[in-house]
């Protein structure tokens, strides 16, 4: 697993991104991680992942967010 990057989403929970490996295919993996009763982070369900190959798609659709919309 290589680390990505890590943003806080709020005061209890963190968005992580990180390239991981499955049955050989490389995933991008953008998962919520929260913090459990003794303050460690785990994951949680909350996230997506998807084939590193599709990663030019996404981030061309989250460029149009950054553009509020437009083409």
């Amino acid at each position: 697993m290589m680390d990505l990057g890590t943003f806080a989403k709020n005061s209890r929970e963190e968005i992580r991104l990180t390239l991981d490996t499955f049955k050989g295919a490389e995933l991008v993996n953008i998962r919520v991680w929260y913090r459990d009763e003794g303050g460690d982070y785990r994951p949680s369900k909350k996230g997506v992942a998807f084939k590193l190959e599709l990663l030019p798609e996404v981030i061309a659709a989250l460029g149009k967010a950054l553009k509020g919309g437009e083409v």
